[in-house]
């Protein structure tokens, strides 16, 4: 169909890619989370837009220029490594402020951070910047097309159009349920503490098998 190989399999990659955690979701959710709903979505567009583009410089054969330089390829993994080993360790940081920081009387306790300002063109950057996502659409997502399929633009348009249906439900999830969980974080720091501290282990683990996968 549309020229897409083994679509069954494509949707379930995608699907498991896209709720991975990531740069990109954790951005939406903190925004909505401190600006609401709205902002949410604008955060969300520019992950939507930086995606396209993304997919856009897969159809037209950068994925081609990354397989005939492996060196460059090799060297996009272990930067995809270390930028998501340092935003687990500052997910940690962060944790570990906010997990002291509950001792502290509320008149005396410093301010929440203030909210995310452009938050449509600070997602864009993130998601053009995103390692999972560069690997996503330079290796994975260009391997369902059939080459002898006589529109492969269609292909891509099609393959492009799934990955963003199951970003807008995911990232939707991601803003209600951050919107809602906004006032219980506020009021349990330790709670906030844990989850945060939880989702940079998280990335920790990402970059380590990010990293073992590139030194192999």
């Amino acid at each position: 169909m549309f020229g897409i190989t083994d679509i069954a399999t494509y949707v379930i990659g995608v699907v498991i890619i896209v709720v991975l955690p990531g740069p990109n979701s954790m951005f939406v959710l903190s925004v909505a989370a401190r600006d609401g709903v709205r902002a949410g979505y604008r955060a969300a567009c520019g992950v939507f837009v930086g995606d396209f583009i993304l997919m856009l410089l897969a159809a037209a054969g950068v994925a081609s220029l990354l397989r005939a330089y492996p060196q460059l390829f090799f060297a996009l993994k272990w930067a995809g490594a270390a930028y998501l080993a340092w935003l687990g360790l500052s997910l940690l940081r962060g944790a570990w402020r906010t997990w002291h920081r509950e001792a502290q009387p509320a008149a005396t306790a410093p301010l929440a951070e203030p909210a995310t300002a452009r938050p449509f063109q600070r997602a864009l950057a993130i998601s053009l910047l995103n390692p999972k996502a560069i690997l996503f659409f330079m290796s994975f997502f260009i391997q369902f097309v059939d080459r002898s399929y006589p529109y492969p633009a269609l292909s891509f348009a099609a393959l492009g159009a799934i990955v963003q249906i199951a970003s807008f439900a995911y990232l939707s999830t991601l803003i209600f349920a951050g919107h809602r969980l906004a006032a219980a974080f506020r009021v349990r720091r330790r709670l906030s503490a844990g989850a945060t501290g939880g989702v940079g282990a998280l990335f920790l683990s990402f970059s380590a098998r990010l990293a073992t996968a590139a030194a192999n």
